[in-house]
């Protein structure tokens, strides 16, 4: 089963918790940004699978970050916005957004759409069973890690974090994100632990983990793995 992401941009910090409850609980890994130059920097390091996205932001609107957004990624767009007029929405389509929904609505809706785009977007595109990093290859079937060919000795936490930071390479995981992926909920002093764990499987999978070149620190963000490169 593959797992998104979604980036759900929206000044209103209590919609925005809204609609990460809800996307969530479909099995999302999910960012959120509060304005525009927020959201286009997590466009661009985070790497998401798609974007709700509000188009009255503070710094940059909606507009104009879905334009940027255009310049460099394919990323599916969907745009909120208060207003209902059909220019409004055609500006939005025209611009590069997939989809329009207007204020007030369903956040179950914004989810179905979300899956739906993303359904069509992704088709065909399935997990691979062996994931490569660098000269790390990891076995998912089998739950198997192997460097240079030899066995590497995983806890399982070890392994749940690895295979989900290298599933998508590239993409940024907050701390929070990993521990309620990995455990299922978040707990007091889970960002310590994550931290250990991560130092754990650098000490393993890294040929010198003080220089780390699989698993890499977005500092102030979380971490991420980079899969094209050689040790």
């Amino acid at each position: 089963m593959i797992t998104y992401s979604v980036l759900i941009v929206d000044d209103d910090i209590k919609l925005a918790e809204l609609l990460k409850t809800y996307f969530e609980k479909d099995g999302y890994v999910v960012l959120v940004a509060h304005d525009g130059s927020r959201a286009l920097d997590l466009i661009r390091d985070a790497k998401p699978d798609i974007v709700v996205l509000d188009i009255m932001l503070p710094i940059i609107d909606g507009w104009e970050v879905c334009r940027k957004a255009r310049q460099e990624s394919d990323v599916p767009i969907i745009m909120l916005t208060a207003k209902d007029e059909e220019t409004d929405r055609l500006s939005g389509l025209e611009i590069g957004a997939d989809d329009y929904v207007t204020k007030p609505f369903s956040p179950r809706e914004v989810v179905a759409r979300a899956k739906t785009i993303l359904r069509r977007a992704y088709k065909g595109v399935v997990k691979p069973e062996l994931l490569k990093m660098g000269r790390v290859s990891i076995d998912i079937e089998r739950h198997e890690v192997k460097k240079n060919g030899e066995f590497l000795e995983l806890t399982p936490t070890e392994f749940k974090i690895l295979e989900l930071l290298a599933s998508s390479p590239g993409r940024v995981f907050s701390r929070l994100q990993i521990v309620e992926q990995v455990q299922g909920y978040a707990f007091d002093g889970f960002e310590r632990t994550i931290d250990a764990h991560v130092k754990n499987l650098r000490r393993k999978v890294e040929e010198n983990p003080k220089e780390a070149r699989y698993i890499q620190t977005v500092y102030g963000v979380g971490y991420k793995v980079v899969s094209d490169c050689d040790a």
